[in-house]
């Protein structure tokens, strides 16, 4: 059974001292649920959020890693690295590392192997652009960028990943795809994961709706039946927010 994950993305917000203050709230207000609670937070912050979370539930993952182990490259993070900071998690390929950073299908697996092999779980995203969405080709985007990311990566290790379709369309504009538009494409993905794996494994494999969620829409996100979570931007940075959202 698939433990519905809730992850807050933080993007380049909070300095240290602003996320110890977000972790003593949410500790306050968090709660036992059936739901997975995980925050992804910059890397000068994971520390921090780690120590702050120590004897809870609540999981700590990063924002985006490198894929080599050590070496000259100026201004990146390894996965020794997050893994000695707290992290069980880490985002690979999000839209905005797409968009302004160079990210590829190509480093997404690169990335993607270099966590699972240091025993971290990738959150692999995936999703279109308005002009594809407009088009009617988001199917095959989302299968190209899926061949991509797991390419040479076994069942064992795709079962340990997570999957967040986040339309890029609807990240950061107070737009939201529809729950039925968001559940088609979690449902096709689930149906591509079975082609390129199994019935067993694509089973098994969380997939996450990211895209301006909000308290107030969680709940109809979550009735579809083959999205099994939220990865969370703008709401996540308020503990107040984050916990309804969580509480759904």
């Amino acid at each position: 059974m698939r433990i519905p994950l809730i992850a807050g993305n933080w993007k380049m917000y909070k300095t240290p001292d602003e996320a110890k203050f977000f972790c003593e709230r949410f500790k306050e207000l968090y709660k036992d649920t059936d739901v997975q609670a995980l925050i992804c937070a910059p890397a000068v912050d994971i520390f921090a959020v780690s120590e702050a979370f120590k004897g809870t539930d609540i999981k700590v993952g990063a924002q985006n890693v490198y894929f080599e182990k050590e070496g000259a490259f100026t201004g990146e993070v390894s996965v020794d690295m997050l893994k000695a900071s707290g992290c069980e998690f880490c985002i690979v390929g999000h839209s905005e590392r797409r968009q302004y950073f160079g990210e590829t299908d190509e480093t997404v697996n690169k990335k993607a192997k270099a966590l699972l092999e240091g025993g971290l779980r990738p959150i692999i995203c995936v999703g279109e652009a308005e002009e594809i969405r407009v088009a009617g080709t988001q199917n095959d985007h989302v299968k190209n960028q899926l061949k991509g990311a797991f390419a040479g990566i076994s069942s064992e290790d795709a079962k340990k990943c997570v999957i967040a379709y986040e339309p890029i369309w609807a990240i950061g504009t107070g737009r939201v795809a529809t729950p039925e538009q968001a559940g088609d494409m979690c449902s096709f993905i689930r149906e591509t994961l079975i082609g390129m794996y199994d019935e067993d494994t694509a089973d098994e494999m969380i997939i996450q709706y990211g895209g301006s969620v909000k308290p107030e829409n969680i709940s109809d996100i979550m009735d579809m039946p083959e999205i099994d979570g939220a990865l969370v931007g703008g709401a996540s940075l308020d503990p107040d927010k984050f916990m309804n959202i969580i509480d759904f």
